[in-house]
């Protein structure tokens, strides 16, 4: 028999359980979200205000669990609520932008009147929007921010994280740190597309976080013990630095004029077409860090890089940095960046209020740059 028949049959069957698991997620999603539906339509009945003290979830939890086994408690129900509140909006958007057609205007016919009791009935689950498992959405559930919130589903849904790597990103404050990296146009434009990778800028988090390290963020150590534990944990830190990252070596090493030089760590980007440098350092970063860098990325673009390639950029990972110093050192054009980065997870609550600060400082400071711009000449 042929190896290679047996592998097909054998893809068959992966994509199989795969379709199986996907349409199990749906079918899960969907079942909650109609039984969130059922319940806010049962306690609004028909009034603007919901009277949520009637006891109706420890009713229906005692019933569904004699009728069904466990797993309908009070507060999966309360979830199961909470599903349909924050998504039933948007599900009624994507369906009235397609109610120009018939099936379109059906489904949406059927959304706003198919929980009668003496009707019942239920949309086709493809139809309705969600793409991940229940455990995602229970994490999603938490994040009050929509904007935040829809940051999360886009990038969960793109790079399809499992649920623990959503859990993970959101823990380490992902959102606020790609946003404090940015500006308002950018931060809008994370909530409406996600992450995305067109230039240098794109890369950057605010701080970059490292506690999947296990490193003391009090105990004694040098670049050396950075960078090995970065190359023990390669896997982790190519998440966290972000899209399309490729890791090419470590301690790079070039010679120019007899003197020989090394890069800490060499990476390229595939989606940016660059060669992306990393210097580590367990101190503050100081000024002749960045001189060093701009060396290393200039003999980049004169001897490595390919001439369809993009220009090779600089970061400088510290412990602490300085803004000032390095808008100070380096050219305003510079491919060059300073980041910090942490060994623990961030206080999410600070890093909110700082971009709470940050936007409203620029909106501020936007204010009056168009309060001081004179008004166009009219024509006489």
């Amino acid at each position: 028999m042929s190896d290679d028949f047996f592998e097909k049959v054998a893809f068959i069957i992966e994509k199989a359980r795969v379709y199986v698991g996907r349409t199990a997620d749906l079918t899960m999603c969907v079942t909650y979200f109609e039984i969130g539906r059922m319940i806010v339509e049962k306690e609004q009945g028909g009034e603007a205000r919901a009277k949520y003290g009637s006891g109706l979830l420890a009713e229906l939890s005692v019933f569904l669990n004699k009728r069904f086994g466990n797993g309908f408690s009070e507060t999966t129900l309360k979830y199961s609520r909470k599903f349909y509140q924050i998504y039933a909006p948007s599900i009624r958007q994507a369906m009235t932008d397609e109610s120009e057609n018939k099936k379109g205007q059906a489904m949406l016919d059927l959304f706003a009147n198919g929980e009668k009791c003496q009707n019942l009935q239920l949309l086709p689950v493809e139809s309705y929007p969600f793409r991940l498992s229940w455990s995602h959405y229970l994490i999603l559930m938490r994040i009050k921010n929509e904007q935040e919130r829809q940051f999360y589903e886009i990038e969960a849904t793109k790079e399809q994280w499992t649920y623990r790597h959503l859990q993970r990103q959101y823990g380490s404050s992902l959102y606020e740190r790609l946003a404090l990296s940015r500006n308002k146009d950018e931060v809008m434009r994370l909530a409406k597309e996600g992450q995305s990778m067109e230039k240098p800028i794109d890369m950057l988090k605010n701080p970059l976080v490292l506690e999947f390290l296990d490193m003391d963020e009090k105990a004694e150590y040098n670049e050396n013990n950075l960078e090995t534990a970065i190359i023990g944990k390669l896997q982790s830190f190519l998440l966290e630095l972000g899209k399309g990252f490729l890791f090419e070596a470590r301690q790079k090493r070039f010679t120019f004029d007899e003197d020989h030089f090394m890069v800490d760590l060499v990476f390229y980007n595939r989606l940016l077409q660059c060669y992306v440098l990393i210097d580590l350092k367990a101190d503050k970063l100081k000024h002749q860090d960045l001189g060093q860098m701009q060396m290393y990325v200039n003999y980049f673009d004169r001897y490595v890089k390919k001439e369809f390639e993009k220009p090779t950029i600089g970061i400088l990972l510290c412990r602490e940095k300085n803004d000032n110093v390095v808008e100070l050192t380096l050219p305003a054009d510079s491919n060059i960046y300073a980041s910090a980065y942490s060994l623990y997870l961030p206080d999410k609550s600070l890093l909110q209020q700082k971009l709470s600060e940050w936007v409203t400082e620029f909106e501020e400071v936007q204010s009056l740059i168009n309060n001081a711009t004179p008004p166009a000449n009219k024509a006489e």
